[in-house]
């Protein structure tokens, strides 16, 4: 899992982005915080479309 700060239509948001082994991005989440609620969102929105990372 990869975290960055992005500007998304004038808002700062926080980028989640999940890679395979080839560097591919799998699956990604934007939200307004960087904590844990938002770490397990993207985790389970990840696991949930694409199986077990």
């Amino acid at each position: 899992m990869n975290v960055t700060y992005v500007k998304v239509e004038g808002i700062w948001m926080y980028y989640y982005r999940g890679v395979d082994n080839n560097g591919d991005i799998v699956d990604f989440y934007l939200s307004e915080y960087r904590d844990e609620n938002a770490a397990r969102a993207f985790l389970k929105k990840a696991i949930a479309t694409n199986g077990f990372l």
